[in-house]
């Protein structure tokens, strides 16, 4: 399976989803305190990068 630049966005994306959503899981189920927010951030901050790769699909 020839990999170029749109699947590895692609898998780029899917992968930043993922750990955006385990980071927040791990902010609200796992930390009950002030470091709960910190994971949350990071982890919204994870979907805003996934957002930024998948609107670069088809443009490089």
């Amino acid at each position: 399976m020839a990999m170029n630049k749109n699947t590895v966005l692609a898998w780029a994306t899917w992968i930043m989803i993922f750990v955006g959503l385990a980071l927040i899981a791990l902010g609200a189920f796992r930390y009950d305190d002030v470091a709960g927010w910190g994971f949350a951030a990071v982890g919204v901050g994870f979907f805003a990068v996934a957002w930024v790769f998948n609107a670069l699909k088809g443009r490089v």
